[in-house]
């Protein structure tokens, strides 16, 4: 109980760390549900991984002479701005290049997913060799160190996640419509093409922000776990989107109490505990299930 009053206090110094695990929390499963909708699980793993690549080439922007001189560990101010356009560009290109040809020709879509995977780590360690100062900095990312978050990151983080979850809201029909049945969508004439491009913008903003500022292990986490645990009990579209976003901001906030309380890094501990919850969920939904 002490843990939980000091970690509630609105004076503690890792405050920040507290609100931008909640907002992760809140708003990934929600744009994890529309991945598996269509079908995109593994883009759920390979896009937070090519976000990792556009920070990383961010990171070797200063060797090539692009932005400043010398070599930077951890992004401040305008390098962040760079950083974060980085990893959109890379998540959005990556995203609708992906959509389009799994349009064309769905029998290669896993084998597709995983070359990106591969080349979009094999892409962050070449960046990160022309600027070896920067492999700290990419270490804490993929580490999920959730530790010193600048009111900077948690400000981005909330006005970004803010305008998808509001838009996610506003516009839930069409986008459901256009997951689920797209022949439906197309009979009604619903502009299928500016709602797939305007959702895959709503996931690579929510992709690109949390890989910045939690990393592509917890962003993955996020992005399909609770999803997942949600989609064993959920009975209705609405429901699957409610209690996806309730079982990522439980875990986020116990994961946080129980990384603090026995000094672990937050990611994995969300992660961890994410994942079990999936198990006991599964085997719970195992052995409740009517025989037939």
């Amino acid at each position: 109980m002490g843990t939980l009053r000091e970690i509630l206090d609105p004076q503690f110094a890792l405050r920040n760390s507290v609100y931008i695990s909640l907002l992760v929390g809140l708003t990934c499963p929600l744009v994890g549900v529309y991945l598996i909708l269509r079908r995109l699980i593994f883009m759920g793993v390979a896009l937070p991984q090519i976000s990792s690549a556009g920070i990383a080439l961010a990171f070797a922007l200063p060797a090539f002479g692009l932005l400043g001189h010398g070599h930077v560990a951890h992004f401040e101010g305008d390098e962040r701005v760079v950083a974060f356009i980085g990893a959109l560009s890379l998540t959005l290109g990556a995203l609708l290049a992906l959509a389009l040809l799994e349009q064309h020709d769905r029998s290669r879509v896993e084998g597709r997913i995983g070359m990106a995977y591969a080349l979009a780590g094999a892409a962050s360690i070449l960046f990160l060799v022309k600027n070896p100062a920067g492999e700290r900095g990419m270490l804490d990312l993929l580490k999920g160190e959730i530790i010193a978050v600048p009111d900077v990151d948690l400000l981005l983080t909330l006005l970004v996640f803010g305008f998808v979850v509001v838009h996610l809201l506003a516009f839930q029909k069409e986008f459901l419509l256009v997951s689920f049945d797209r022949d439906m969508a197309v009979t009604l004439k619903k502009r299928v093409l500016f709602w797939d491009c305007f959702l895959f913008l709503l996931i690579g903003l929510t992709i690109s922000v949390a890989v910045l500022s939690v990393g592509p292990l917890v962003a993955f986490g996020f992005l399909l776990l609770p999803a997942l645990v949600a989609y064993h009990w959920a009975g209705t579209m609405r429901g699957l989107l409610i209690l996806s976003s309730t079982v990522g901001v439980l875990a986020a906030f116990a994961g946080f109490v129980i990384a603090y309380r026995y000094d672990l890094p937050v990611g994995p501990t969300d992660v961890a505990l994410l994942g079990a919850m999936l198990g006991v969920s599964s085997l719970v939904r195992l052995l409740t299930k009517p025989r037939g």
